[in-house]
Parts: structure tokens; C-alpha cells; sequence
């Protein structure tokens, strides 16, 4: 029996790819970089199944280019706004994510974020590195205390709640906002549930933990930081475009909010003119996964879904859960 074949769009952890060869033959994309458009289109050609990234645009014209034999895109990811998951569909393709596994990380890495920017860590660091540490002074790189404010938290969902219960160590007083109530995470935190603009007006740090939907796009911009404290910090660590990244460097500039913390961007990898010469700002190339357990795991997960797929079993993480009900 043929193994079914399958493209990896990029290096993964070797765990992952050590099991999908025991199942699969695979065909790996050798450079350390994203596929170009044209690689993609070559690189699934006759394949049974994609592993892909969420920097992989997967569309109808990558599904007619796989072929109708074509079975699974498993993404690398929890969001697939990279996916045409309609497509997939009519075309019977199982599309899946790997939800969960990184809450922790993405939760650990706002709360690394909010730390940096609210004690200038960045700033203090290169100081000192540039040997400008001479003596200590009591006006040097002050910064703004943490325990016992207000925290603001923009989507109550796993990673939302995950960051909020870690608050709890701080003594800090909870606010959220979300399409619903969340009782548990209430029960869990002690959190209010409140409207957009009093979380905005009362937030002393103000953590984005949303999906990228039409109805989120832009959920900041200036009208919203016109309403956040002159000593608010803003995080976010979920996607770029929930932010008007020129109303949020113009916002810095002009110091309406003490600073942000940024691990996605509005158009990545470019970022917006002038948000990186902002002392202000901290920046990271959207790391909010990487560790080395979880991008394994995330790699484990997607692996396990393709092998699903292919066994004629239903995937753990199937988001188009409808292609199983319709035959090739």
C-alpha cells in the first residue's frame, strides 16, 4: 500500500516530523524561510496532504494546484485566517489547527511584554550594554509598578482566561469585556465583566486576546486610545490587524498612553513607518508560541491530525467538521 504523500512547508520540530515519516512519505521545504508563491503551488503538486504556516496563504488555486487527491492542510497554528476554509470545503479538503497547546506560551509571553514596557526593560538593557551606567540615580529608567492596578482583558477565551488567572499573584483588580460573560473565569479571578469603554477608560494594562474576525479588525485605533489612561500599556499578542497600527505610532509619539507591547503586526512581518525608532514600544517577531515544548507539541498535534486523515478517522482538530459528512 502507498504511504500517502505529504509537503511540510517549512522546518518543524524533528519530533514531529520523526512520526509523520513513519506514516507518510514527506518532502520538507529545505530553506530557512517561507515558500515563495511559486514554491507552493510546485510543492503541493500531487501531495495527499499539507502540513502549512499561517504565513502560507492557502486558497483555491492551492487546492486546484494539489489536485483532486488531495485530503488535509493541517495548519501549524490555532487561527487559519490563512485558510479558505469555504474553498476547502466544496472541495472536500479536511482543514485543522492545533488549538490549546500554546496557551501557556502566548499567556507567558503577555505577561513578559507587560513587564517590559511597563519597567523599560529594553531601554534599560541597552543602557546598560552600551556602557552608560555610571552611577545609580533615583530618576533612572523609572518605570510604572504593576501589583495591585487594574488589568483590562480584551477576549475572555482559552488564552484570555489563561493570562488572567496568572494575574492573580499580582493582586490585581480584573476587568474584561467579551462577546459574553465568562462565569468561570469570573469564579476563577474575581474578573467584572464590563463594556469596551469602561475596561478602556479604567485599565491601567490592557492585554488583546481576540480573534481576527471582520467585526475585530481595528478594534483599537484612535478613537479607543484617545480613551485609555496617559499611563496605560497596551499588549497584544493574539493578531496584528486588531490594531490601527498608525493610529497606535501616532498615539506613542505623542505619549496619550505610556507605551505597547507587540508580538504580531498589522501587516507582518513589515512593521508601520516609525514604530521602531519608539523607545516606548517593545517588539517581537511573533514568538508568543516559542518555546521548545509547545512548538513541538503544536508540531505533534497537526501531525497527529494528518495521520487521523488519513487512517478514515475524524481529526481531534478538524474546523470544517462538515467535509466529513460528504464523500470524494
Amino acid at each position: 500500500m502507498n504511504r500517502p504523500k505529504v509537503l511540510v512547508t517549512r522546518q518543524i520540530p524533528e519530533a514531529a516530523l520523526k512520526l509523520l515519516r513513519q506514516h507518510c512519505e514527506v518532502v520538507v521545504n529545505p530553506y530557512d524561510r517561507g515558500m515563495t508563491r511559486e514554491e507552493l503551488l510546485e510543492g503541493v503538486r500531487g501531495k495527499d496532504g499539507v502540513l502549512c504556516l499561517l504565513t502560507d496563504i492557502i486558497d483555491d488555486e492551492v487546492y486546484e494546484a494539489a489536485g483532486e487527491q488531495c485530503k488535509i492542510f493541517a495548519n501549524y497554528a490555532v487561527g487559519y485566517n490563512n485558510i479558505d476554509v469555504q474553498a476547502a470545503t466544496k472541495r472536500r479538503i479536511i482543514i485543522t489547527n492545533t488549538p490549546g497547546v500554546l496557551d501557556d506560551a502566548t499567556a507567558d509571553l503577555a505577561w513578559a511584554l507587560l513587564f517590559a514596557v511597563s519597567r523599560r526593560i529594553v531601554e534599560a538593557d541597552r543602557y546598560t550594554r552600551e556602557g552608560r551606567f555610571q552611577i545609580w540615580g533615583p530618576m533612572l529608567y523609572l518605570g510604572r509598578d504593576i501589583t495591585g492596578k487594574t488589568l483590562g482583558i480584551i477576549g475572555a477565551g482559552r488564552i484570555g482566561s489563561n493570562f488572567g488567572r496568572k494575574a492573580r499573584g499580582f493582586d490585581m483588580k480584573i476587568l474584561y469585556t467579551n462577546t459574553k460573560p465568562n462565569k468561570k473565569f469570573e469564579e476563577e479571578t474575581g474578573a467584572m465583566y464590563v463594556d469596551k469603554e469602561t475596561l478602556l477608560r479604567e485599565s491601567d494594562f490592557i492585554s488583546i486576546h481576540l480573534p481576527l474576525l471582520s467585526s475585530t479588525r481595528h478594534y483599537i485605533g484612535e478613537k479607543e486610545l484617545d480613551m485609555m489612561k496617559r499611563t496605560a500599556v497596551l499588549i497584544n499578542t493574539s493578531r496584528g490587524p486588531v490594531i490601527d497600527e498608525k493610529a497606535l505610532v501616532r498615539a506613542l509619539k505623542e505619549k496619550k498612553i505610556w507605551g505597547a507591547g507587540l508580538d504580531v503586526f498589522e501587516n507582518e512581518p513589515k512593521l508601520e513607518p516609525g514604530l521602531a525608532e519608539l523607545d516606548n514600544v517593545v517588539v517581537v517577531p511573533h514568538i508568543g508560541s516559542a518555546t521548545i515544548e509547545t512548538r513541538t507539541n503544536m508540531g505533534l498535534i497537526a501531525v497527529k491530525n494528518m495521520i487521523q486523515a488519513f487512517s478514515g478517522e475524524i481529526p481531534d482538530h478538524c474546523v470544517n467538521p462538515e467535509v466529513l459528512h460528504l464523500k470524494k
